[in-house]
């Protein structure tokens, strides 16, 4: 699913430096194509900058130096996926026209298709082709005369997008994608999973640092998106609070899991589950479609525990899944041995690194 705000049109993409400018933490990776596949070659996290405002565009080029320092790319292109907070991703009706037109009444006219202003914004849209097991008499029946696609619309600030171009070129790497982070969990599980993401209807929750996303596949369509303003962050302060402890002691806990904890991290994963169950019964109640499987990834997908609460809450099988499980590794030894836990952490970069490798 590509969707970038920008596009260095580059030729013979063979490999892709991919960053995920988290909240709390960025992930990068490094993917090369070679005959036998994608290759994993690096990867790195870093504690993201701290500002109060928007980051400046110095800020952001000091940090992404810091990021190639771990990586040690050969490539000089990188994609950049924006947080949830820097994009929007919307569903539209849009006339039968070319992408660059759409672009261009998007602009005019967010409103009208969006149902909010927004000035200042670049647009990309992607059109979303029909399920192939769609019955004739299933499709939905454009008015006579004003055929409509339906679209998957991403947009962001201008001017934000501007920042992270200078950024980049800042530190002599050439910015080929910048795209929404949403979008890449979606792109690695088609990789990762492809047969449950053709055939079967899913839902992908990735829990974030401050939101957690919600994607519903049904068929290898994303046909809903959501996002809840609760994360890992909430979660660890939350934990921290109930036992006095310190942020770091309940961050380092949080996965483990003592059970002595378990009570109070119940109560603080139990709303997310319950916002979660709400958008999979709204869904299931728009389309007739049951979610057969939740996969979780994220930081907080490593915890067993929150696993098993999640499943309570939702009633539908939850399992963490692993976004880089479909690449090669030809990772330095200390990397290689630590991938099986980060993984699950990677699955925007390596969503956004599959988008520029593979149009």
């Amino acid at each position: 699913m590509a969707l970038p705000f920008t596009n260095g049109n580059a030729k013979n993409r063979d490999q892709m430096v991919a960053i995920d400018l988290g909240g709390r933490t960025t992930k990068a990776v490094t993917l090369q194509r070679k005959e036998d596949g994608l290759v994993l070659s690096r990867y790195a996290l870093l504690d993201a900058p701290i500002y109060e405002r928007s980051p400046s565009a110095e800020l952001i080029g000091e940090h992404l130096k810091s990021v190639c320092q771990v990586l040690e790319p050969k490539s000089k292109l990188v994609a950049l996926a924006l947080g949830v907070h820097d994009s929007i991703t919307r569903h539209a009706d849009l006339p039968q026209i070319p992408v660059g037109d759409m672009r261009q009444i998007l602009k005019n006219n967010p409103k009208n298709y969006l149902q909010q202003d927004l000035p200042g914004h670049l647009f990309d849209c992607f059109i979303i082709p029909p399920r192939h097991s769609a019955k004739a008499a299933d499709k939905p029946k454009a008015a006579p005369g004003s055929p409509k696609y339906r679209v998957l619309v991403v947009g962001a600030k201008r001017q934000l997008v501007d920042d992270l171009q200078t950024a980049v070129k800042s530190t002599g790497l050439i910015p080929d994608h910048i795209l929404p982070g949403l979008v890449g969990p979606v792109n690695a599980f088609e990789r990762a999973l492809p047969e449950v993401f053709a055939k079967e209807c899913v839902a992908l929750v990735d829990i974030g640092f401050k939101n957690t996303t919600i994607c519903i596949l049904q068929e290898g369509e994303l046909v809903l998106s959501r996002v809840v303003a609760i994360g890992g962050d909430k979660l660890t302060a939350g934990l921290a609070e109930a036992m006095g402890i310190s942020y770091a002691e309940a961050e380092g806990i949080k996965v483990g899991m003592p059970s002595e904890v378990q009570s109070h991290l119940e109560a603080l994963v139990a709303p997310l589950g319950r916002e979660l169950r709400a958008s999979i019964d709204f869904f299931e109640h728009q389309q007739d479609k049951a979610v057969t499987q939740v996969f979780l990834s994220g930081g907080s997908a490593k915890s067993e525990f929150i696993v098993q609460v999640l499943h309570s809450e939702l009633m539908v099988e939850c399992k963490p899944w692993n976004p880089v499980s479909f690449l090669k590794m030809s990772l330095p030894p200390q990397q290689a041995a630590e991938i099986d836990q980060v993984g699950p952490q990677l699955a925007v970069a390596v969503g956004a690194a599959l988008t520029a490798l593979t149009q």
